[in-house]
């Protein structure tokens, strides 16, 4: 094999190696098997993803208390977690009732050491979604809630490069160009002039932000690529037993660091219940549908469609943070918002799919036809071998018998 063919010794004819075709993306493996009833539940993902994503950063604002929490973010997250375990256990049981005669049993000891021994690396997503729910707060403490909105929408580039570089995912020209319209709506929304008697104090806190927003974009997007690639590798496994895991693993992390912080601040910060109130109670439920509903999202549809699905949230953060708490709606926001569904529909066009579809079937005819062309030289070549060998044998002298 040279340069990844390989070459017939007799005929000297070459074929692509099966090495580069590219490797089997869990993003596309299961998008052949697109009935109405899963269209349906896409749709119903969509819409249920903008209402909690939407919800998300009021509730965040509405908790806070003369500009800071009284609760420990982490107590939070941890309630999330344990209230999603709650759910995928209730779901796992309702899951193995309904089970046929027959089918291997749920809740059986052999079939959960065999899930856990397959998920095991939804840790990793795992550990990567404890740190971005604490960032969730953390960023509050900086721009207000259709800005955060805004700038978690940075992720889908994010997770474009990801898809392109780890899971071998390809998108046509105009699919990039539509990313690129999403940064710029972005960018437009956050250009703001400082006030002209900002405080030179206020620096080191900008730099602070932009920090924590390199990390708030950056550690998610590689969370729900590799969250996932792990559903789907595992795509027999039963999402709800997956969620156990991988929402055990959450709530584990999110624990260890409660016992960190009750280390360092002293055994009085241990309450994870201090501090809350009924915002804070709408808050974890709605944090636990918006992971659950993720989940399916992973496992069912893609990671693209659910943070452009989560723009859309970004109309109504905005429009309902400037009904409750007054935040103006500048030129800019509304600039930004409509780019970005620009961007939204060039990505989803049926342009922008057919291209991509129409190149995806020209590789292949071309790797068929020049699969038939191959075996139709190693024929020949073969052939021409054999007439070869049977003119030198009728050249040989007989033996004499």
């Amino acid at each position: 094999m040279k340069n990844g063919m390989i070459e017939c010794s007799v005929c000297h004819s070459k074929l692509v190696s099966p090495s580069t075709k590219a490797v089997s993306r869990a993003y596309d493996q299961h998008k052949s098997r697109l009935t109405s009833k899963q269209r349906a539940l896409n749709v119903l993902l969509v819409v249920g993803d903008c209402i909690l994503v939407g919800l998300q950063p009021i509730l965040v604002y509405m908790s806070k208390v003369d500009g800071k929490f009284k609760f420990s973010p982490v107590s939070v997250n941890f309630l999330t977690e344990a209230a999603k375990v709650v759910f995928a256990v209730v779901m796992l049981i309702i899951q193995a009732r309904r089970q046929k005669v027959g089918e291997k049993p749920l809740l059986s000891i052999s079939t959960f050491v065999q899930a856990a021994r397959n998920n095991v690396l939804l840790a990793v997503p795992a550990f990567l979604y404890a740190i971005n729910n604490y960032l969730k707060f953390t960023m509050q403490l900086y721009f207000n809630p259709a800005t955060v909105k805004m700038l978690s929408n940075l992720k889908v580039l994010v997770i474009a490069v990801l898809l392109k570089f780890i899971m071998r995912r390809r998108f046509s020209v105009l699919q990039w160009e539509a990313l690129a319209l999403l940064l710029i709506g972005i960018s437009i929304n956050q250009l703001r002039s400082l006030p002209a008697d900002a405080a030179a104090t206020a620096i080191p806190l900008a730099g602070i932000a932009y920090v924590y927003t390199l990390i708030f974009v950056t550690v998610p997007s590689l969370a729900s690529v590799y969250n996932e690639y792990a559903l789907k590798s595992q795509y027999d496994t039963s999402i709800y037993l997956q969620n156990l895991f991988l929402y055990g693993y959450g709530a584990f992390f999110n624990f260890l660091g409660i016992v960190a912080i009750a280390a360092f601040k002293g055994p009085s910060s241990f309450d994870i219940l201090q501090g809350h109130s009924k915002a804070t109670m709408l808050l974890i439920c709605n944090n636990a549908a918006q992971g659950i509903l993720s989940s399916f999202f992973f496992k069912y549809a893609d990671t693209i469609l659910k943070k452009y699905s989560s723009t859309v949230a970004t109309i109504f953060t905005g429009f309902a943070s400037a009904a409750l708490f007054g935040h103006t709606l500048t030129m800019n926001f509304l600039l930004g918002i409509s780019i970005v569904f620009i961007s939204m529909h060039q990505f989803f066009s049926s342009l922008s799919k057919v291209k991509d579809e129409q190149q995806n079937g020209i590789v292949e005819v071309t790797d068929t036809n020049r699969s038939k062309e191959a075996f139709i030289n190693m024929a020949a070549g073969a052939n021409e071998e054999t007439s070869h060998r049977i003119g030198h044998d009728e050249r040989q002298p007989l033996l004499p018998t």
